[in-house]
């Protein structure tokens, strides 16, 4: 077979450099005309043309019931394995949602008090997008017809070199390690934060809520990149009530990945990390 087509190929160049005179000065031309009769050979016996690059999903659906939106990157949707993930995520999300609404919208009418429609979106957007890595941050939100809605996050690593998902914890050498390293600059950086949101430095004091450190290692670790070739640091995404109040919304809280804090990684994931970077500037959410 290989022969056959290579004879093909051969054969349907020929016309195709007859009508380019300067073919044998031009490298470039040959490689040109060779491509095309490739293409015509793939066409004559029956090779499907390249796969459309693929695209960023987004579903939406909205009912009395229930307001839906499910989205993820393109980067994400060339990852099969990702794709299948996503659509039981989101098959699962949606069923859990409306079974909620269909039951509070009961309750409602036997109650005799309005109901008002539930809210669900799950949004992954990009965070990292390396030679090594895929990391994904989600922003869910969820509204139940209460005071406010509610809003959480997750976190997604695709490892490129082992073609399959990984867990930001599966990088540490330990957590105590991992913590050690990141402990003192996520404070001083959340400190820094929380200043700016309420205008006042924060005074530590065992009887003022939301003035003492939270432990990073209990919010959403996500591996983060400003130039796509390597992780430079992880930003601590830390929701609301955690560490102020509700009116003080999102905290996301950057912590470069320095020397200490990459021997904190494993041995096998340390070629998708740099060695040291400085404090990316961030600005908090309102």
């Amino acid at each position: 077979m290989r022969g056959g087509r290579s004879a093909w190929l051969a054969a349907a160049a020929i016309p195709l450099a007859a009508c380019s005179p300067q073919q044998e000065d031009a490298p470039a031309g040959n490689a040109a005309v060779n491509a095309a009769a490739s293409r015509y050979i793939d066409k004559m016996i029956g090779k499907p043309p390249p796969a459309p690059p693929a695209k960023a999903f987004r579903q939406e659906d909205k009912t009395d019931l229930l307001e839906f939106a499910y989205s993820y990157p393109a980067q994400a949707a060339v990852i099969p394995t990702l794709v299948a993930k996503f659509a039981r995520q989101m098959e699962s999300a949606k069923d859990g949602a409306l079974k909620m609404a269909r039951e509070d919208s009961a309750s409602a009418k036997k109650s005799g008090y309005p109901f008002r429609p539930h809210s669900l979106s799950v949004e992954w957007t990009v965070a990292a997008d390396t030679p090594r890595f895929l990391s994904l941050q989600s922003e869910n939100y969820t509204y139940t017809g209460g005071a406010h809605g509610m809003t959480g996050y997750e976190v997604l690593l695709w490892d490129r070199a082992r073609d399959r998902e990984a867990s930001v914890k599966a990088l540490m050498t330990s957590e105590q390690a991992f913590k050690a390293a990141i402990a003192k600059p996520f404070c001083a950086e959340l400190d820094k934060q929380r200043a700016e949101k309420r205008g006042a430095p924060v005074v530590r004091s065992g009887n003022v809520d939301f003035t003492a450190c939270i432990d990073p290692m209990e919010q959403v670790l996500v591996p983060t990149s400003k130039d796509g070739k390597l992780i430079d640091s992880f930003t601590v995404v830390v929701g609301p009530y955690s560490a102020g109040p509700y009116a003080e919304g999102t905290y996301e809280v950057p912590v470069p990945v320095t020397a200490a804090l990459r021997k904190a990684i494993k041995t096998e994931y340390q070629d998708g990390f740099v060695s040291s970077s400085p404090l990316p500037h961030s600005s908090p959410r309102p």
